[in-house]
């Protein structure tokens, strides 16, 4: 999957020298945490977020009634030159580059120009959507040896059975190297039956555990 598939288009600009007002009004009007500050060219060239002008801004918990910091363009507090995305990037790829530089939001380019953002909320959305997490079903996890063919030998048993896959998730045995752990959601609300049969091939499931309780 590619960001062009899951980035958002309707993206909240401004230019550096409107101010942190402005900023603070676009936020709440669009319920937002991100605006992206570019110029007459949609070139980016900067970020600034509700925590920045959160920090930026008087406490109502100080006794100061001047707010004439309000009037201060966004460029002096932005961070500049942010981190920015391709619309051909992976997805997977691209939640690296959020974990790594604990970023909130990715400005997408093309050409030069701003095309699109994607924010953390998105891809930790887009994340549980692959898990298939979203559609009513079960889970069953089983532990497999390490070997190519594997999925396919464990996919016979849901073809037999006639159930569909939702997703499937794959990560190592912590115990083990030689064994990997398959995640397997499946579309069917009651997987025993699915369980005894796995288990009748041989296959370790190690959840649901207790199939027969």
């Amino acid at each position: 999957m590619i960001i062009e598939e899951i980035m958002n288009t309707d993206v909240a600009t401004l230019l550096p020298t409107q101010t942190l007002r402005e900023a603070a009004a676009t936020l709440r009007e669009k319920k937002i945490r991100h605006i992206a500050v570019v110029n007459d060219e949609r070139e980016v060239l900067g970020v600034i977020t509700d925590r920045d002008i959160k920090q930026a801004t008087p406490s109502n918990l100080l006794d100061s009634d001047d707010y004439s910091v309000l009037d201060t363009p966004i460029e002096k507090i932005m961070t500049p030159n942010p981190i920015t995305g391709h619309p051909l990037d992976f997805v997977e790829e691209t939640a690296t580059i959020f974990y790594d530089n604990r970023i909130g939001c990715l400005p997408i380019v093309s050409k030069g120009k701003l095309v699109g953002m994607i924010t953390e909320s998105d891809m930790l959305y887009k994340f549980i959507e692959l898990t298939g997490v979203t559609q009513p079903g079960s889970q069953i996890e089983i532990r497999v040896p390490n070997k190519s063919g594997v999925l396919f030998e464990v996919s016979k048993v849901f073809y037999e059975h006639r159930v569909n896959v939702l997703s499937v998730l794959v990560y190592p045995d912590k115990k083990d190297e030689l064994y990997k752990i398959l995640v397997i959601r499946v579309k069917t609300i009651n997987p025993l039956k699915l369980v005894s049969a796995l288990e009748k091939e041989g296959f370790d499931v190690i959840w649901p555990s207790h199939p027969t309780l």
